[in-house]
């Protein structure tokens, strides 16, 4: 892999984390680069580490853009869902590494936080960097960093989740139970307060709201389940965790991810937007 190949895959798996898009990261990341070969060569020689010279653009970039999106979501259709990832993309260099810190139910935290907390949290608790490196990119002391970080750390640590071997036996279940549309055990497969987020961004139907509660949960699922005669529902990993991905003529149409408590799922993202599901229309 060479040094550039390496620089844009950090990157990218940078500012997804950041920003929740794999698309707007792509757009970072070119922007990143644009600004890097706009110096001179001299300029570039000057920089001791351009590796910490691209991830401070590309973090303050992704800063600009998270205090912005609050103002783009309140125009957005309906409930804004984190961009999913699959475990294979085209290009290596646009591929994100999947771990935990990429989980569906880590970005939804994340989602939660400000600007400044996210990004502080993220460049020190997920790659690294020492608060020195954070204050100069987010603009703030070591000190305010810190506590910004931890937190960030304090709202992660509240949401626990179940190993990752038990969540595809209960992702599997519930794909059974649905297609079965056996309403006895999806009862017993979803949590009392379980939630579920639609996100069809405008551009294919999606309830609005979040669905709370067992009640509205397995209503809506039993009436969508006249719907997958004409739909494939396979088991994929979905941002590095077992997930479902409904299929209609070989175009995706769905993703969907869960987050799984012991043996109950507490909530169900699905992500309908055809604009976030790009990575998604041809198999790995």
């Amino acid at each position: 892999m060479t040094a550039e190949l390496s620089e844009r895959r950090h990157l990218i798996n940078l500012s997804y984390r950041l920003l929740g898009s794999l698309a707007d990261a792509e757009d970072v990341v070119q922007e990143t680069f644009a600004r890097w070969y706009a110096l001179t060569r001299d300029q570039r020689d000057a920089i001791a580490s351009p590796g910490a010279w691209l991830t401070t653009v590309a973090s303050r970039i992704c800063l600009d853009l998270l205090g912005s999106a609050r103002v783009r979501r309140e125009r957005y259709v309906g409930e804004w869902i984190p961009e999913p990832v699959p475990d294979w993309t085209d290009d290596p260099a646009d591929r994100v590494t999947l771990d935990e810190s990429v989980s569906m139910a880590f970005l939804v935290v994340l989602e939660s936080m400000t600007p400044a907390e996210r990004v502080a949290f993220v460049l020190h608790d997920v790659f690294c960097h020492s608060f020195a490196e954070v204050a100069e990119i987010v603009g703030r002391t070591p000190a305010a960093c810190r506590q910004l970080a931890s937190s960030a750390r304090r709202r992660v640590l509240a949401a626990p989740a179940a190993p990752t071997a038990r969540r595809a036996e209960v992702v599997r279940a519930f794909r059974q139970a649905w297609e079965a549309k056996d309403i006895e055990a999806l009862i017993g497969l979803l949590d009392p307060g379980v939630t579920v987020t639609a996100d069809g961004g405008g551009l294919a139907d999606a309830v609005l709201r979040p669905l709370e509660g067992v009640d509205q949960v397995v209503r809506y699922a039993v009436e969508l389940a006249g719907a997958l005669s004409g739909l494939t529902i396979v088991e994929r990993t979905v941002n590095g965790q077992p997930g479902l991905v409904a299929r209609r003529d070989g175009v995706t149409v769905t993703v969907m991810a869960f987050d799984v408590a012991g043996d109950r799922i507490t909530n169900i993202w699905a992500v309908r937007n055809p604009e976030k599901l790009r990575a998604w229309t041809m198999e790995g």
